[in-house]
């Protein structure tokens, strides 16, 4: 059973900083490509960065190009997002996302809320 599982959400001040994890079980997370999408209220969700199963293959959205880091550690089976200087624009349910044998499973979200 493929389950996906972020943590690392919170309310933090523009400018600031947050660190994103996912927690991957259930499949060969090695051998997968993964994904961070978001959600900001009354917008459509979408994609903010992506990995290749190796890490060597990343591409960002632009809006968080030069501010986001993603990461995986495949011996941990984690993927990881840097957040830093964050906008209110930022301000989102943010999603762990892996494409198993041409399925899409999602995590439940972490929320980030960026606010003076």
């Amino acid at each position: 059973q493929v389950q996906l599982v972020e943590s690392g959400g919170g309310l933090v001040q523009p400018g600031g900083s947050l660190r994103l994890s996912c927690a991957a079980s259930g499949f060969t997370f090695s051998r997968s490509t993964m994904r961070w999408y978001r959600q900001a209220p009354g917008k459509e969700r979408e994609a903010v960065a992506r990995i290749s199963s190796s890490g060597t293959i990343i591409i960002y959205q632009d809006s968080v190009k030069g501010r986001f880091t993603i990461s995986r550690d495949n011996d941990k089976n984690a993927m990881y997002l840097q957040m830093n200087t964050l906008k209110p624009e930022d301000t989102a349910v943010y999603y762990c996302n892996a494409l198993v044998a041409g399925l899409d499973y999602w995590g439940k979200g972490t929320s980030v809320t960026v606010s003076s």
